[in-house]
């Protein structure tokens, strides 16, 4: 394996991890916890997308040409960076006492509804994951944010696939990203409570993976 294709794999698997640090901080500043185990599954769907995107990429790519593959991870990538940047400004902020409020209400419904609605609910908007208000992410709760927070190391893994760069090395870089950017930034969000600093990591996530995706057709 080349040097430049360790440093793609790299860039990828941080590029599709970064909101998982914002995610964290986030969690971080309203002292809710995200223990090992439960941490360490959401490294895991991480991993786990990474490999599935991988995997279908590295199949469409046996009746492409090499350039066909550059684009097609390059379109996948870029519209990936320019959703995570658009979401911050497409979701209305809340305030803290309104989030707590919602939270609570949407802890209630969710004893009285099916699960289909968390599920989605989560999927936009990953912070809401800790629906009982328990201020810690169980097992239950860590799988349904680790599909949430994954979606970007599927378009990772299927973008690395596509490119014939090694499958499982950038499942298992992203699934690395995962844990430490999640584990980490929840620790930095509740000492600091650097709640600005989890939306300029969401920020350069989707910058990051616009750049990597135009590297894509360039390089």
């Amino acid at each position: 394996m080349g040097l430049n294709s360790m440093l793609l794999i790299f860039a990828i698997g941080l590029a599709s991890n970064l909101d998982n640090a914002g995610v964290g901080i986030a969690y971080g500043v309203r002292k809710v916890r995200i223990p090992l185990i439960p941490n360490f599954i959401i490294a895991l769907m991480g991993f786990s997308l990474a490999l599935v995107g991988g995997l279908f990429g590295n199949l469409i790519s046996l009746w492409l040409t090499p350039f066909t593959c550059q684009l097609i991870s390059m379109i996948v990538l870029v519209s990936i960076g320019v959703y995570v940047l658009s979401q911050q400004y497409l979701t209305n902020k809340q305030p803290e006492a309104v989030y707590v409020f919602n939270q609570q209400r949407l802890a209630n419904e969710t004893m009285e509804q099916p699960s289909d609605n968390y599920f989605f609910r989560v999927l936009r908007n990953p912070e809401e994951a800790d629906i009982d208000n328990s201020k810690s992410i169980g097992i239950s709760e860590s799988v349904i944010l680790g599909i949430a927070l994954s979606i970007n190391n599927l378009a990772g893994g299927f973008s690395a696939g596509v490119t014939q760069l090694n499958i499982l090395a950038t499942a298992s870089v992203s699934g690395l990203f995962s844990f430490l950017c999640t584990g980490l930034c929840v620790i930095f969000g509740l000492k600091f409570a650097a709640g600005r600093l989890g939306e300029k990591a969401t920020t350069i996530s989707g910058i990051l993976l616009i750049l990597v995706g135009i590297h894509q057709v360039i390089s």
